[in-house]
This record gives C-alpha cells, sequence and structure tokens, in this order.
C-alpha cells in the first residue's frame, strides 16, 4: 500500500453510516469465506447494538487496489457532537450520506458545518434509493440549499453525487446503471478526495481520540501530520497547559482492515494508535524531543445541561450492584474523563454529590446505562440546564427542533411546542409528513417527547440539536401532576392496587417490592399523596357482603432511563441500580418531606 486516502462518514441518525460501512468491509474480503460477521459490525458495544446508533466514533481501513482507505465512523446524535469535531481533523474528506426519503436532517447540517469549516472536500452519496418512497432529485435540491445556507466554497458546492443502497451493497453515479456492487463508491473516493499532504520536518502527531485497555491503559488515535513517527526515538507531549516532557512509545499500531497491526514506524498522512504513554490526552501533540511544536489546540463544545450523581441512599442499597459507595462513584465518574472529554465533573459542598455536566440528557443517560451494566448503584438528580451570563443578563441554551407530523397532528404539536415557550421557524410538506422547524430553550425539550408521541398516536419523530445561547425566555410550565408516594415498605397488592386505580397511573405491577418514600404512581391531581399499596384483603371466616369480583389491573407505565430523568421534580430522585430503575422523594420520611416544603414556599 502506497497511496493513503482518510474519510470520515457522517450522517443524521439512522441514515445507514454503519450498515454501508459493512457492506464496504464484506466487498473487500477482509474476512475470511467460511468467516461468520455480525450486522453493524462497527456498533461494537452492547448499548450501541440495542439501541441502532453509533456512540463512539471507530478506525478501519479498507484496501482498494494499492490504496489504502483509512475510514472513520462518527456518531449521527449531536450529543456526541465532541467525538465528531475531534476526528474529522484526521481526514482530507467526508462521505455526507443522506436519506433518499428524509433528506439533510438537523444532524446532517450540525456535523456538515463542521466539516465544511475545515475545508474537507465532501462527497454525498444519497442512500437507500431502493425505498419504495425514494425521492433523489428533490433530497439533492435540498442539499445543494444546505450546502450555499452553510456558505460553502466554490470547490466543495461542486461536490461528487454517488446513489447507493448500504443494505443492498451497490452504488452508482447514474441511476441508470446496473447495480452490482460498491465499487464506483471507491472509485470516487479515490479520484476525488485528495491524498494527505507530506509535510517534511521534525514528527508532529494529535491525539484526537481515546481508548482504553485494562492490560496497557490508554490508547492514544491520531494522525501523523510531519514527519515519520519511529518507535524507538525520543519524542516528547504536550500537554494543553503547554507543558512538555519526554515520552517513550511502548507499541505503534497502524489500522489494517478491522484489526491493528503492530508498526516499527509512520509515515506522514497515517493513522495510528499508540501505546505506552500514560497521561496522554485528547489535543495533545506527540513532536520531537529536541525541537517541540504544538499543533492548534482542538476546540470542544461546551456542556449544556448538568445533574447531580449521588451514592444510593434508599433502603434497598447494595441488594443489586456490586459498587455502591462514593469512594467507587468518585473513581467511575474520573474513570470516565479519560474518554470523555465532552463530560465535566464537580465535587459539591457534599462529600456522596457530584455535579456531572454534559451535551444533552441522551449523552449523560449512556453514561448511567454504562454504569449500572457493570454493576453501580446510583441516585441522580432532575436534568438542570447551564445558564450563562451575557451583556449583565441570563442566557440559556436554545435547540434546533424537528418534528416529522402526519398532517392531522400537525395542530397539536405547535400548541405543545408553543406552551414550552418553541418559535416556529419554518414548516414544509414531504411526502405524507409536514416537516416542522422550532427553536426552543433546552428546559423545554424535557418531557416533550412523550407528550409529542401521545399527541401523535407514536407517529411524530423529533430531532433537536444545539444552536446558540439566547437571552432567558421565560418559566416554562412543568408537569402538572402530582405523584402516588408508597405509605409503607413491602410487597404490593393487586387488592391494593385495584382499589387505588381511580387515584391516578401506576408504575409498579402487583407483587413489586416498594419501600417508604417511593414513586408509584402519576395522581390526577396537582398534589401529591400517599397510598397503601401492600393493603391486603382482610380473610375472615364471615361471609364477605360483596362478592369477590376478579382485579383489573391497568397495565403500569414502564420508563426507560431518559424517561424518568425528564420526568422527575427538583424534590425527586432517579435511583439507577443494575436492575432497577425507581423513582423516589428526595426525603424518604413525610415529616422531613413537609419541612422541605414549608421552606421552599
Amino acid at each position: 500500500m502506497n497511496q493513503i486516502r482518510n474519510i470520515a462518514i457522517i450522517a443524521h441518525v439512522d441514515h445507514g453510516k454503519t450498515t454501508l460501512v459493512d457492506q464496504l468491509l464484506k466487498q473487500s474480503n477482509i474476512f475470511r469465506k467460511n468467516q461468520v460477521v455480525q450486522d453493524c459490525f462497527l456498533d461494537s458495544n452492547d448499548l450501541e447494538r440495542e439501541r441502532g446508533i453509533t456512540i463512539l466514533s471507530k478506525n478501519i481501513s479498507i484496501p482498494y487496489h494499492d490504496v489504502k482507505i483509512n475510514l472513520i465512523d462518527t456518531p449521527g446524535h449531536s450529543d456526541f457532537g465532541g467525538e465528531v469535531e475531534r476526528v474529522l481533523k484526521m481526514a482530507d474528506g467526508v462521505l455526507l450520506l443522506v436519506d433518499a426519503f428524509e433528506g439533510p436532517m438537523p444532524q446532517t447540517r450540525f456535523v456538515l458545518e463542521k466539516a465544511l469549516h475545515l475545508h474537507l472536500k465532501p462527497i454525498v452519496v444519497i442512500n437507500k434509493v431502493d425505498r419504495p418512497d425514494n425521492r433523489p432529485a428533490e433530497v439533492l435540491d435540498e442539499i445543494y440549499d444546505l450546502f450555499i445556507d452553510l456558505n460553502a466554497d466554490d470547490t466543495q458546492i461542486e461536490f461528487p453525487v454517488v446513489y447507493a443502497s448500504g443494505r443492498n451493497g451497490w452504488a452508482v453515479k447514474n441511476l441508470k446503471d446496473e447495480r452490482k456492487d460498491l465499487v464506483p463508491l471507491l472509485e470516487t473516493i479515490i479520484k476525488k478526495i485528495p491524498e494527505p499532504k507530506v509535510e517534511q520536518g521534525t514528527v508532529q502527531l494529535q491525539i484526537t481520540s481515546l481508548d482504553y485497555n485494562d492490560y496497557v491503559g490508554r490508547i492514544g488515535i491520531g494522525r501523523v501530520f510531519r514527519g515519520t513517527l519511529k518507535k524507538n526515538t525520543s519524542l516528547s507531549i504536550i500537554k494543553r497547559s503547554g507543558e512538555v516532557h519526554p515520552v517513550k512509545l511502548n507499541q505503534l499500531f497502524t489500522f489494517e482492515g478491522i484489526e491493528r497491526t503492530e508498526v516499527e514506524e509512520v509515515s506522514s498522512g497515517d493513522i495510528c494508535a499508540l501505546v505506552g504513554v500514560e497521561d496522554i490526552d485528547i489535543g495533545d501533540t506527540i513532536a520531537d524531543a529536541e525541537n517541540p511544536e504544538p499543533l492548534p489546540i482542538i476546540s470542544i463544545d461546551e456542556p449544556t445541561i448538568s445533574m447531580n450523581f449521588t451514592v444510593n441512599t434508599s433502603p434497598f442499597y447494595g441488594k443489586e450492584g456490586k459498587y455502591v459507595t462514593s469512594r467507587h462513584l468518585r473513581d467511575r465518574l474520573y474513570k470516565e474523563l479519560e474518554q470523555n472529554v465532552a463530560l465535566h465533573v464537580e465535587e459539591t459542598a457534599s462529600p456522596d454529590t457530584y455535579k456531572v455536566s454534559g451535551r444533552g440528557i441522551l449523552h449523560l443517560s449512556i453514561f448511567m446505562e454504562n454504569m449500572r451494566r457493570e454493576g453501580y448503584e446510583l441516585a441522580v438528580g432532575p436534568p438542570k440546564v447551564i445558564y450563562k451570563e451575557i451583556d449583565g443578563k441570563k442566557a440559556e441554551p436554545i435547540e434546533i427542533l424537528v418534528v416529522d407530523v402526519p398532517h392531522e397532528s400537525t395542530g397539536k404539536v405547535i400548541e405543545l411546542v408553543g406552551q414550552k415557550r418553541g418559535v416556529m421557524i419554518k414548516m414544509e410538506q414531504k411526502g405524507s409528513l409536514t416537516a416542522l422547524e422550532f427553536h426552543i430553550p433546552s428546559r423545554g425539550l424535557m418531557g416533550l417527547r412523550n407528550r409529542i408521541l401521545n399527541a401523535t398516536s407514536g407517529e411524530g419523530i423529533m430531532h433537536h440539536r444545539f444552536y446558540q445561547y439566547e437571552f432567558f425566555k421565560g418559566s416554562i410550565v412543568q408537569r402538572q401532576s402530582g405523584v402516588l408516594i408508597s405509605m409503607h415498605e413491602g410487597q404490593s397488592t393487586a387488592y391494593a392496587i385495584d382499589s387505588l386505580q381511580d387515584r391516578g397511573k401506576f408504575f409498579i405491577d402487583p407483587c413489586d417490592v416498594v419501600y417508604r418514600g417511593q414513586i408509584v404512581g402519576e395522581y390526577n391531581k396537582d398534589n401529591d399523596i400517599e397510598v397503601h399499596v401492600q393493603r391486603g384483603k382482610k380473610l375472615s371466616n364471615m361471609r364477605a357482603s360483596g362478592a369477590d369480583k376478579a382485579a383489573k389491573i391497568a397495565p403500569a407505565v414502564k420508563f426507560s432511563l431518559e424517561e424518568a430523568l425528564e420526568y422527575i421534580k427538583d424534590d425527586e430522585l432517579v435511583e439507577v441500580t443494575p436492575e432497577s430503575i425507581r423513582m423516589r422523594k428526595l426525603y424518604l420520611d413525610p415529616t422531613e418531606r413537609k419541612r422541605f416544603n414549608l421552606k421552599q414556599e
């Protein structure tokens, strides 16, 4: 392999990046003939496979003739935008993947904007052309409009277009061409994406992503921008703070297919992974020992939402998890900072509580989900928006929200978003759906997804991304209804739940064990009420006047982790353990609760 191409794949969530990469791997004969290969090969961790989304960016390479194409798969959600911006630094071009029906979506815009700022060469791939409702010509017009909106320069606007079906493994330059394999796409990459510039001089490599391995510690991944990186030469590391100290590499790897191959040296333009530098961080420069020159520091988007993580103090603590103390929680939070750059952790006045800030609820809930799978127990307070002060006034983060809804539900959705201080910017028809675009405060997004799904009978699709900070928009109506709180600890009974159903909706099933102060349902009115869900039917030898009627219990409402975080109020917590997600009051004792509520008033 003597030539190299570095290219990142960017697309909105669910437009088919990972599936397309799967097919490229299969067609380039990287796997043995008899090897069993799972689908979505690059979505390697369990959470990515369950949710069908890419969370961490991955590096692979595809050999084609005598060219090595380094492919970087990037996440589509803006909550993981921190990942995308950094890895784009390693690329010379981008494959912009767009669905042949949906067209450019908010995330497409978000990532493309970053790519154009870095002057990367784009190739547009209109994917899923085999969909029955495809409209490639209109989508192409929308993409041109998007490029013009983003002030693309003349060379960027003259982008090559490839039509593809990632699932079926073919790509064509014209829709009338024969559809057999992905060679037209590989040819386009080699012709249109420039080779990395070979800079002469001392070595320079910038770390753009991190990996972690329990055996060797941190692994830095980055691109050699100048010179040749050799394993046994003396090198130095330049930190963000400007501090410089000498380092020695234990191992050096390049990406060959889906494997990492150990090498002695890496030439300019190639992407590699290095082992043996303990304090390596994102944005650090590895440079020559005698003449260390830093590369420009990578900027990372600031967090917009924070939550308080605290140890689990419920009566059930330690029953399901392995790690339950504040020391365990602290160690895990600081370990996450080693590879999750968009996360911030601050200590608070209480030794058991940490303030954790991230890019959005999804970003933080994925982290919590990973923690509970590893055996941690914790309690989390409601998400809070991070405010700033601009010109002496309070400012808050505003997001762009795009909702695709059936025509008949448009009015309901506009009304719901309006209640949350959202302002409609655009409304257009897309086949049988209407696409609505709003500017809405981040606060207003909390709890909105469920309400939109209810209003549109589950047919509404919403996406949002950070837009900018604007002056405070005023108060937003939060959850109106109160909650049903368990009065005692013990197993709930069908008899008790049946007799309480007219009070509201329950979140628990009969026979679930609950504790005092746990939230067991939603009350019909706006205040909270304590209920006795453990009450059993008195069994005596006297005949009861009413015949035993079979209890008809409505199914319990089950919350996912994100929904629970959006649901709770300030005096409530979500208890997260490896087996359960429960909601509870901050103060389990009713007397303490009353005292707290009186103080608030």
